[in-house]
């Protein structure tokens, strides 16, 4: 009993101690929500519009079947892709001096391929700065920009070609929110391309209808809007952005639109020129179409693919972007970080310069 007794003395001390000990701790430390920096005040990413010169490039629009400036005048804007900022300044080659040399191929626009999984890891504010960059360049430079969410798979499934492509419905509708609501009412942000390829992947990807793509499309576009009016939307038809003919019967319910193509050669066998008026060019007889990605279009004679593409693409009046000024990612307009020009790249500088006329 006495044993007991001792026991349960040393147990009530040993007690009585530890709280004496914790309780000074426990009041000096923080309670948890403060340790989160006071979430309650938190802004989100891109609620700071970018505004630096955002008038100084004229407001483009779409009139009909073209883009116009704010005259009346119609432009066919000839340009090409840059790679993934992201990948640009990891490597060293995000600066002024880039735009430059974009600029001396004679592109009047810039298209910008941000990839989910590279604006996820940089985080959407860290991107932004980058983006931010960008615009005052290519104002400077007198260039638009055309800001392309660079994913290729199936959005309604959640399944994509290569990781680097993964995203979700959500993370979509976000970015434009993002973007949308940071470069409001900013011009020299002319295009936004909603989703760069989207695929089945010969149905490894799963099935998707164009009804279910229209409404998510139309959603992206809303978002846009609500913040940035102006923004001419570019929307992608299916196999790999190429195939237009879905809309024949059902288009994207909203103004101010174009839509994209992606016409790159083995799309289709020879002669093209019939199945491109066929899958895409039918579209230009009622909206702006731009070819916003094709590659390895090179000089040889008139019925090669090179000529051919350029040729059919001005007699359309379809605006066209050539991929990519990367040595890195092909087909290439550049050899090497020299800027060494690959034949594709001297072809496309030579009709962007008026060396050549198309």
């Amino acid at each position: 009993m006495k044993a007991k007794r001792l026991l349960s003395t040393v147990l009530g001390i040993a007690i009585v101690s530890v709280l004496m000990f914790a309780m000074p701790l426990m009041a000096q430390a923080p309670a948890a929500s403060s340790k989160l920096g006071g979430w309650w005040n938190e802004k989100g990413a891109g609620t700071n519009r970018y505004t630096t010169d955002a008038q100084k490039l004229p407001l483009i629009s779409v009139k009909g079947n073209k883009f116009v400036d704010p005259q009346g005048n119609t432009i066919l804007f000839r340009g090409l892709s840059i790679s993934d900022p992201d990948k640009l300044a990891s490597q060293g080659h995000w600066n002024r001096e880039h735009f430059v040399r974009v600029q001396e191929m004679g592109a009047k626009v810039v298209r910008i391929p941000v990839h989910p999984a590279a604006w996820r890891g940089r985080t959407p504010a860290e991107y932004l700065k980058l983006l931010d960059q960008a615009v005052g360049w290519c104002t400077e430079l007198n260039m638009y920009i055309m800001l392309d969410w660079h994913t290729i798979g199936n959005l309604t499934t959640g399944l994509f070609q290569d990781p680097m492509y993964e995203t979700t419905l959500q993370d979509t509708y976000n970015f434009w929110r993002i973007a949308a609501r940071h470069y409001a009412g900013h011009n020299t942000i002319a295009f936004w391309e909603l989703f760069n390829e989207p695929t089945t992947y010969r149905g490894e990807l799963g099935p998707v209808i164009w009804n279910d793509w229209k409404h998510i499309c139309e959603n992206e576009i809303s978002i846009i809007r609500a913040y940035n009016p102006q923004a001419i939307a570019l929307v992608a038809g299916f196999d790999w952005a190429y195939d237009l003919t879905p809309i024949r019967e059902a288009p994207i319910n909203a103004p101010n639109i174009g839509y994209v193509t992606h016409p790159y050669e083995f799309k289709r066998p020879q002669p093209w020129e019939p199945k491109w008026e066929l899958d895409f060019g039918f579209a230009k007889d009622t909206y702006p179409v731009v070819a916003t990605e094709f590659g390895g279009a090179e000089a040889g004679p008139p019925d090669s693919y090179g000529p051919s593409i350029i040729r059919y693409l001005e007699s359309k009046g379809i605006s066209w972007l050539v991929w990519c000024f990367d040595p890195e990612w092909g087909p290439s307009l550049i050899k090497d970080w020299n800027y060494t020009l690959t034949p594709a790249g001297e072809f496309a500088k030579n009709i962007m310069t008026g060396v050549i006329k198309p």
